[in-house]
Protein backbone atom coordinates (compact mmCIF):
# COMPACT_ATOMS: atom_id res chain seq x y z
CA UNK A 1 0.00 0.00 0.00
CA UNK A 2 1.53 3.31 -1.08
CA UNK A 3 -0.01 6.54 0.10
CA UNK A 4 -0.21 9.84 -1.76
CA UNK A 5 -1.92 13.20 -1.33
CA UNK A 6 -3.80 15.43 -3.76
CA UNK A 7 -4.18 19.11 -2.89
CA UNK A 8 -7.09 20.70 -4.76
CA UNK A 9 -7.78 24.41 -5.20
CA UNK A 10 -10.41 26.26 -7.22
CA UNK A 11 -8.61 26.91 -10.51
CA UNK A 12 -8.10 29.74 -12.96
CA UNK A 13 -8.35 30.62 -16.62
CA UNK A 14 -5.24 29.80 -18.66
CA UNK A 15 -4.84 33.49 -19.43
CA UNK A 16 -6.69 36.76 -18.80
CA UNK A 17 -7.91 36.81 -22.40
CA UNK A 18 -11.71 36.72 -22.92
CA UNK A 19 -11.66 33.37 -24.78
CA UNK A 20 -9.85 31.61 -21.93
CA UNK A 21 -11.96 33.32 -19.31
CA UNK A 22 -15.10 32.20 -21.17
CA UNK A 23 -13.90 28.59 -21.24
CA UNK A 24 -13.18 28.71 -17.53
CA UNK A 25 -16.50 30.33 -16.62
CA UNK A 26 -18.37 27.80 -18.72
CA UNK A 27 -16.94 24.88 -16.74
CA UNK A 28 -17.24 26.65 -13.41
CA UNK A 29 -20.78 28.00 -13.72
CA UNK A 30 -22.20 24.89 -15.38
CA UNK A 31 -21.28 22.88 -12.28
CA UNK A 32 -24.65 21.92 -10.72
CA UNK A 33 -23.18 22.49 -7.25
CA UNK A 34 -22.25 26.05 -8.12
CA UNK A 35 -25.48 27.07 -9.84
CA UNK A 36 -27.86 24.47 -8.45
CA UNK A 37 -30.86 24.84 -10.73
CA UNK A 38 -32.22 22.40 -13.33
CA UNK A 39 -29.94 21.84 -16.32
CA UNK A 40 -32.22 23.66 -18.75
CA UNK A 41 -32.32 26.75 -16.53
CA UNK A 42 -28.59 26.63 -15.83
CA UNK A 43 -27.85 26.29 -19.54
CA UNK A 44 -30.11 29.20 -20.40
CA UNK A 45 -28.58 31.38 -17.71
CA UNK A 46 -24.92 30.49 -18.29
CA UNK A 47 -24.68 29.86 -22.02
CA UNK A 48 -27.50 32.15 -23.06
CA UNK A 49 -26.75 35.16 -20.86
CA UNK A 50 -23.60 35.08 -18.70
CA UNK A 51 -21.15 33.76 -21.30
CA UNK A 52 -22.34 36.40 -23.75
CA UNK A 53 -21.78 39.28 -21.35
CA UNK A 54 -19.42 38.46 -18.51
CA UNK A 55 -16.16 37.13 -20.06
CA UNK A 56 -14.94 40.52 -21.32
CA UNK A 57 -15.58 42.21 -17.98
CA UNK A 58 -14.03 39.33 -16.06
CA UNK A 59 -11.03 39.33 -18.40
CA UNK A 60 -10.42 43.01 -17.58
CA UNK A 61 -10.52 42.14 -13.89
CA UNK A 62 -8.10 39.23 -14.33
CA UNK A 63 -5.69 41.46 -16.25
CA UNK A 64 -5.53 43.80 -13.27
CA UNK A 65 -4.24 41.06 -10.97
CA UNK A 66 -2.37 38.75 -13.39
CA UNK A 67 1.30 38.13 -12.60
CA UNK A 68 4.18 37.69 -15.01
CA UNK A 69 4.38 34.05 -13.86
CA UNK A 70 0.66 33.52 -14.50
CA UNK A 71 -2.49 33.34 -12.40
CA UNK A 72 -1.74 34.33 -8.78
CA UNK A 73 -3.87 31.46 -7.47
CA UNK A 74 -1.98 28.90 -9.56
CA UNK A 75 1.46 30.33 -8.83
CA UNK A 76 0.82 30.55 -5.10
CA UNK A 77 -0.66 27.03 -5.00
CA UNK A 78 2.42 25.65 -6.75
CA UNK A 79 4.71 27.41 -4.29
CA UNK A 80 2.66 25.97 -1.43
CA UNK A 81 2.94 22.51 -2.99
CA UNK A 82 6.74 22.75 -3.00
CA UNK A 83 6.80 23.66 0.69
CA UNK A 84 4.42 20.85 1.65
CA UNK A 85 6.58 18.35 -0.23
CA UNK A 86 9.58 19.48 1.80
CA UNK A 87 7.81 18.50 5.02
CA UNK A 88 6.36 15.06 4.20
CA UNK A 89 7.71 11.75 2.93
CA UNK A 90 4.77 10.96 0.66
CA UNK A 91 4.01 11.88 -2.95
CA UNK A 92 1.97 15.09 -3.10
CA UNK A 93 0.30 16.41 -6.26
CA UNK A 94 -1.70 19.54 -7.02
CA UNK A 95 -4.89 19.90 -9.05
CA UNK A 96 -7.64 22.44 -9.69
CA UNK A 97 -11.37 21.78 -9.71
CA UNK A 98 -11.76 23.91 -12.84
CA UNK A 99 -9.36 24.72 -15.65
CA UNK A 100 -6.61 22.84 -17.42
CA UNK A 101 -4.80 21.64 -14.27
CA UNK A 102 -7.37 18.88 -13.82
CA UNK A 103 -8.08 16.54 -10.93
CA UNK A 104 -7.72 13.63 -13.34
CA UNK A 105 -4.16 14.73 -14.12
CA UNK A 106 -3.39 15.04 -10.42
CA UNK A 107 -4.69 11.56 -9.65
CA UNK A 108 -2.80 10.14 -12.62
CA UNK A 109 0.41 11.73 -11.36
CA UNK A 110 0.02 9.91 -8.05
CA UNK A 111 -0.96 6.62 -9.68
CA UNK A 112 2.11 6.83 -11.90
CA UNK A 113 4.18 7.02 -8.72
CA UNK A 114 2.60 3.79 -7.52
CA UNK A 115 0.06 5.26 -5.11
CA UNK A 116 -2.90 3.05 -4.26
CA UNK A 117 -4.31 5.14 -1.39
CA UNK A 118 -4.85 8.86 -1.91
CA UNK A 119 -5.90 11.50 0.57
CA UNK A 120 -7.63 14.48 -1.05
CA UNK A 121 -7.28 17.84 0.67
CA UNK A 122 -9.55 20.58 -0.71
CA UNK A 123 -7.79 23.87 0.01
CA UNK A 124 -10.88 25.33 1.67
CA UNK A 125 -10.93 25.67 5.48
CA UNK A 126 -14.75 25.69 5.54
CA UNK A 127 -17.05 23.16 3.88
CA UNK A 128 -19.42 24.36 1.16
CA UNK A 129 -21.46 22.61 -1.48
CA UNK A 130 -19.84 24.73 -4.21
CA UNK A 131 -16.27 24.09 -3.02
CA UNK A 132 -15.47 21.00 -0.97
CA UNK A 133 -18.48 18.94 -2.03
CA UNK A 134 -17.99 19.48 -5.76
CA UNK A 135 -14.36 18.35 -5.42
CA UNK A 136 -15.41 15.20 -3.54
CA UNK A 137 -18.06 14.40 -6.14
CA UNK A 138 -15.66 14.96 -9.05
CA UNK A 139 -13.02 12.74 -7.44
CA UNK A 140 -15.59 9.97 -6.96
CA UNK A 141 -16.64 10.21 -10.62
CA UNK A 142 -13.06 10.04 -11.87
CA UNK A 143 -12.12 7.16 -9.61
CA UNK A 144 -15.13 5.14 -10.74
CA UNK A 145 -14.35 5.75 -14.42
CA UNK A 146 -10.56 5.81 -14.60
CA UNK A 147 -9.01 4.63 -11.31
CA UNK A 148 -11.25 1.83 -9.96
CA UNK A 149 -8.45 0.34 -7.84
CA UNK A 150 -7.63 3.62 -6.13
CA UNK A 151 -8.72 4.10 -2.52
CA UNK A 152 -9.70 7.65 -1.56
CA UNK A 153 -9.65 9.27 1.89
CA UNK A 154 -11.49 12.58 2.22
CA UNK A 155 -10.47 15.43 4.49
CA UNK A 156 -13.04 17.19 6.70
CA UNK A 157 -13.14 20.97 6.86
CA UNK A 158 -10.18 22.19 8.92
CA UNK A 159 -11.61 25.54 10.04
CA UNK A 160 -11.19 24.82 13.76
CA UNK A 161 -7.92 22.93 13.87
CA UNK A 162 -5.77 24.65 16.51
CA UNK A 163 -2.73 24.80 14.22
CA UNK A 164 -4.76 26.39 11.42
CA UNK A 165 -6.32 28.98 13.76
CA UNK A 166 -2.88 29.73 15.20
CA UNK A 167 -1.32 30.27 11.77
CA UNK A 168 -4.25 32.34 10.49
CA UNK A 169 -4.16 34.47 13.63
CA UNK A 170 -0.40 34.90 13.36
CA UNK A 171 -0.67 36.01 9.73
CA UNK A 172 -3.19 38.67 10.77
CA UNK A 173 -1.24 39.74 13.86
CA UNK A 174 1.88 40.30 11.80
CA UNK A 175 0.05 42.80 9.60
CA UNK A 176 -1.76 44.44 12.50
CA UNK A 177 1.47 45.15 14.37
CA UNK A 178 1.92 48.89 14.44
CA UNK A 179 -1.25 49.38 12.37
CA UNK A 180 -3.83 51.87 13.58
CA UNK A 181 -7.24 50.46 12.66
CA UNK A 182 -10.82 50.91 13.85
CA UNK A 183 -12.53 47.79 12.50
CA UNK A 184 -11.54 44.38 11.11
CA UNK A 185 -13.87 42.83 8.56
CA UNK A 186 -13.70 39.04 8.18
CA UNK A 187 -15.00 38.65 4.63
CA UNK A 188 -15.94 35.15 3.43
CA UNK A 189 -17.07 34.11 -0.01
CA UNK A 190 -20.84 34.17 -0.22
CA UNK A 191 -23.16 31.32 -1.15
CA UNK A 192 -26.93 31.28 -1.78
CA UNK A 193 -28.95 30.63 1.36
CA UNK A 194 -30.45 27.58 -0.33
CA UNK A 195 -26.96 25.98 -0.37
CA UNK A 196 -26.96 26.10 3.43
CA UNK A 197 -30.36 24.46 3.54
CA UNK A 198 -29.34 21.76 1.05
CA UNK A 199 -26.30 20.93 3.20
CA UNK A 200 -28.38 20.85 6.40
CA UNK A 201 -28.33 17.29 7.81
CA UNK A 202 -30.66 18.23 10.68
CA UNK A 203 -33.87 17.97 8.65
CA UNK A 204 -34.71 21.63 8.73
CA UNK A 205 -33.36 22.79 12.08
CA UNK A 206 -31.30 25.49 10.36
CA UNK A 207 -33.32 28.70 10.75
CA UNK A 208 -30.93 30.96 8.79
CA UNK A 209 -31.07 33.47 11.64
CA UNK A 210 -27.49 32.99 12.84
CA UNK A 211 -28.49 31.66 16.26
CA UNK A 212 -28.06 27.96 15.52
CA UNK A 213 -24.54 28.71 14.22
CA UNK A 214 -23.40 29.13 17.82
CA UNK A 215 -24.96 26.04 19.38
CA UNK A 216 -22.16 23.87 20.73
CA UNK A 217 -21.51 20.38 19.36
CA UNK A 218 -24.39 20.37 16.91
CA UNK A 219 -23.89 17.58 14.32
CA UNK A 220 -25.27 19.79 11.54
CA UNK A 221 -22.22 22.05 11.88
CA UNK A 222 -20.08 19.50 10.04
CA UNK A 223 -21.58 20.70 6.75
CA UNK A 224 -22.79 24.20 7.64
CA UNK A 225 -20.72 26.80 5.81
CA UNK A 226 -22.22 29.72 7.69
CA UNK A 227 -21.45 28.16 11.07
CA UNK A 228 -17.89 27.38 10.05
CA UNK A 229 -17.29 30.95 8.88
CA UNK A 230 -18.76 32.44 12.04
CA UNK A 231 -16.69 30.16 14.26
CA UNK A 232 -13.51 30.88 12.31
CA UNK A 233 -14.03 34.56 13.10
CA UNK A 234 -14.82 33.87 16.76
CA UNK A 235 -11.74 31.71 17.29
CA UNK A 236 -9.37 34.10 15.52
CA UNK A 237 -10.80 37.06 17.42
CA UNK A 238 -10.28 35.17 20.66
CA UNK A 239 -6.71 34.28 19.69
CA UNK A 240 -5.96 37.91 18.83
CA UNK A 241 -7.75 39.33 21.84
CA UNK A 242 -10.05 41.50 19.71
CA UNK A 243 -12.69 43.48 21.55
CA UNK A 244 -16.38 43.05 20.74
CA UNK A 245 -17.52 45.66 18.27
CA UNK A 246 -14.10 45.98 16.61
CA UNK A 247 -14.67 43.09 14.18
CA UNK A 248 -17.48 41.50 12.19
CA UNK A 249 -18.23 38.76 9.66
CA UNK A 250 -19.52 39.45 6.14
CA UNK A 251 -19.92 37.63 2.83
CA UNK A 252 -18.69 38.76 -0.56
CA UNK A 253 -19.61 37.94 -4.18
CA UNK A 254 -23.13 37.06 -5.27
CA UNK A 255 -24.85 36.15 -8.52
CA UNK A 256 -28.46 36.44 -9.53
CA UNK A 257 -31.44 37.60 -7.49
CA UNK A 258 -31.84 34.82 -4.91
CA UNK A 259 -30.95 35.66 -1.30
CA UNK A 260 -27.31 35.02 -0.40
CA UNK A 261 -25.64 34.94 2.99
CA UNK A 262 -25.72 38.31 4.70
CA UNK A 263 -24.42 40.79 5.63
CA UNK A 264 -22.84 41.61 2.27
CA UNK A 265 -19.23 42.78 2.33
CA UNK A 266 -19.58 45.63 -0.16
CA UNK A 267 -22.64 47.09 1.56
CA UNK A 268 -20.97 46.76 4.96
CA UNK A 269 -17.88 48.60 3.73
CA UNK A 270 -20.12 51.35 2.40
CA UNK A 271 -22.24 51.56 5.55
CA UNK A 272 -19.27 51.69 7.91
CA UNK A 273 -17.58 54.35 5.83
CA UNK A 274 -20.73 56.47 5.95
CA UNK A 275 -20.97 55.92 9.70
CA UNK A 276 -17.53 57.44 10.18
CA UNK A 277 -15.12 54.50 10.18
CA UNK A 278 -11.91 55.88 8.68
CA UNK A 279 -9.49 52.97 9.08
CA UNK A 280 -10.61 49.48 8.03
CA UNK A 281 -8.73 46.20 7.77
CA UNK A 282 -10.06 43.19 5.84
CA UNK A 283 -9.07 39.54 6.02
CA UNK A 284 -10.51 36.82 3.74
CA UNK A 285 -10.32 33.46 5.59
CA UNK A 286 -12.41 31.47 3.09
CA UNK A 287 -9.48 31.66 0.66
CA UNK A 288 -6.04 30.20 1.33
CA UNK A 289 -4.61 31.67 -1.88
CA UNK A 290 -4.94 35.23 -3.10
CA UNK A 291 -7.03 35.30 -6.28
CA UNK A 292 -9.46 37.45 -8.25
CA UNK A 293 -11.86 37.69 -5.32
CA UNK A 294 -9.23 38.95 -2.88
CA UNK A 295 -6.91 40.95 -5.15
CA UNK A 296 -9.52 42.67 -7.32
CA UNK A 297 -12.92 42.45 -5.67
CA UNK A 298 -11.69 43.27 -2.16
CA UNK A 299 -8.33 45.03 -2.52
CA UNK A 300 -9.41 47.20 -5.47
CA UNK A 301 -13.21 47.46 -5.59
CA UNK A 302 -13.59 47.36 -1.81
CA UNK A 303 -11.04 50.10 -1.30
CA UNK A 304 -12.72 52.23 -3.96
CA UNK A 305 -16.09 51.90 -2.20
CA UNK A 306 -14.51 52.79 1.15
CA UNK A 307 -12.79 55.90 -0.17
CA UNK A 308 -15.91 57.05 -2.00
CA UNK A 309 -17.85 57.22 1.27
CA UNK A 310 -15.13 58.99 3.23
CA UNK A 311 -12.89 56.18 4.43
CA UNK A 312 -9.17 56.90 4.59
CA UNK A 313 -7.07 53.82 5.28
CA UNK A 314 -8.06 50.44 3.81
CA UNK A 315 -5.74 47.52 4.59
CA UNK A 316 -6.18 44.06 3.05
CA UNK A 317 -4.36 41.23 4.80
CA UNK A 318 -2.95 38.62 2.39
CA UNK A 319 -4.22 35.06 2.38
CA UNK A 320 -2.05 32.33 3.88
CA UNK A 321 -0.69 31.66 0.40
CA UNK A 322 2.64 29.80 0.58
CA UNK A 323 3.57 30.55 4.18
CA UNK A 324 5.82 27.88 5.59
CA UNK A 325 3.73 27.58 8.74
CA UNK A 326 0.59 26.99 6.67
CA UNK A 327 2.44 24.33 4.67
CA UNK A 328 3.22 22.77 8.04
CA UNK A 329 -0.50 22.67 8.90
CA UNK A 330 -1.14 20.69 5.71
CA UNK A 331 1.87 18.48 6.46
CA UNK A 332 0.43 17.81 9.93
CA UNK A 333 -2.85 16.70 8.35
CA UNK A 334 -0.99 14.41 5.97
CA UNK A 335 1.21 12.85 8.63
CA UNK A 336 -1.72 12.28 10.99
CA UNK A 337 -3.51 10.37 8.25
CA UNK A 338 -0.45 8.44 7.12
CA UNK A 339 0.40 7.33 10.65
CA UNK A 340 -3.14 6.25 11.51
CA UNK A 341 -5.33 6.14 8.38
CA UNK A 342 -8.21 4.37 10.12
CA UNK A 343 -8.74 7.31 12.43
CA UNK A 344 -10.53 10.32 10.96
CA UNK A 345 -8.43 13.48 10.75
CA UNK A 346 -11.02 15.41 12.72
CA UNK A 347 -10.64 13.04 15.67
CA UNK A 348 -6.85 12.88 15.58
CA UNK A 349 -6.21 16.55 16.28
CA UNK A 350 -7.88 18.46 19.05
CA UNK A 351 -10.11 21.29 17.88
CA UNK A 352 -10.46 24.71 19.38
CA UNK A 353 -13.59 25.61 21.27
CA UNK A 354 -16.56 26.77 19.22
CA UNK A 355 -17.20 29.72 21.50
Amino acid sequence: MKKGVLLVNLGSPDSPEPKDVKTYLDEFLMDPRVIDVPLWARTLLVKGIILNTRPKASAKAYKKIWWKEGSPLIVLSERLLDKVREQVNYPVALAMRYGSMTIKQGLQELVDQGCTHVKTIPLYPQFAMATTETIDVKVDELVAEFFPKLSIERTPAFYKRPDYIEVLSRSIAEKLEGLDYEHILFSYHGVPERHIRKSDISNGNCKMNGKCCFKKRSPQHEFCYRHQCEITTVNVAKQLGLKNGTYSTTFQSRLGFDPWLKPYTDRTIERMGKEGIKKMTIVTPAFVSDCLETLEEIAMEGEEIFHEVGGKEFTVIPCLNDRKDFAQVLANMINEWALNPKQSPSSQAATVEEM
